[in-house]
């Protein structure tokens, strides 16, 4: 199937990452070549089609008047596996660090977390299958397009794949705001690990908090009960990075 990725930093990524089949690259007619040059210059380098339409094409293609004047047509998000992200760490010569989703929702919430995952360095993203979002042009323009350089897996049973993970040595380590979770700054998060992140309102499902190795708490000191899921799970991904040392730390 094909899809239409829009807005620039999502359309950026997209050309600059390996995830995907591209087609073609539309621009708006009349974009300043300051603004068009750099997509014009990927698309090239990809062999791609380019076509200048009108910025009603564009609203057309996407339903989405904030495309920002480049649209990308392409084919449907690649799903990996869990037996990618663990190859993925052995590839780099890092113990696995992976970020799992246990039914959050929204667009915003997982796109935030895709986001900070990348830029953390996780190998991958595990997703159960029934009830959560695809990775559609709205989470690929959420992340900023950090989805095109993450591997990200749907499975059909969270907990089958946490006996898979344990089996190669990963943590699992819940997030949790009560009295059986270990306070974050006294877990040691420098270790193969899952950081498991739950639903906004719900938290973690019962059986999956129960297959937790761990399950950690954020500080608080103020009158708001709790973060949203993005922050607190972003937090978490930083103090896991931050506890190998900011392993593999950019400078660009």
């Amino acid at each position: 199937m094909t899809e239409f990725l829009y807005r620039r930093n999502a359309v950026r990524e997209a050309l600059r990452g390996e995830r995907r089949k591209l087609h073609k690259l539309y621009v708006q007619k009349g974009l300043p070549k300051k603004e068009a040059a750099p997509f014009l210059h990927l698309a090239r380098q990809k062999k791609l089609t380019i076509e200048e339409v009108s910025k009603q094409r564009l609203g057309n293609l996407v339903q989405d008047g904030s495309h920002q004047g480049v649209v990308l047509e392409s084919a449907d998000y690649p799903y990996a596996n869990l037996e990618d992200i663990l190859n993925l760490a052995k590839k780099r010569n890092e113990p696995p660090f992976i970020l799992i989703l246990d039914l959050v929702q929204g667009p915003q919430n997982i796109g935030m977390l895709v986001r900070t995952a990348e830029a953390c360095g996780v190998h991958g993203i595990i997703m159960q299958e029934r009830r959560a979002p695809d990775i559609t042009p709205a989470m690929v323009a959420a992340s900023a397009g950090a989805t095109e350089h993450l591997l990200i897996a749907k499975v059909t049973n969270l907990n089958r794949t946490f006996e898979d993970l344990k089996a190669a040595d990963v943590w699992i380590v819940g997030t949790a705001m009560d009295a059986e979770a270990q306070m974050l700054g006294r877990v040691d998060l420098d270790r193969p690990i899952a950081l498991v992140i739950g639903h906004e309102g719900s938290g973690l499902r019962h059986q999956v908090r129960q297959n937790c190795d761990m399950l950690v708490m954020l500080p608080m000191r103020g009158q708001v009960e709790s973060l949203n899921a993005a922050v607190s799970g972003s937090i978490l991904l930083y103090s896991a990075w931050q506890a190998r040392g900011f392993a593999g730390v950019s400078t660009r």
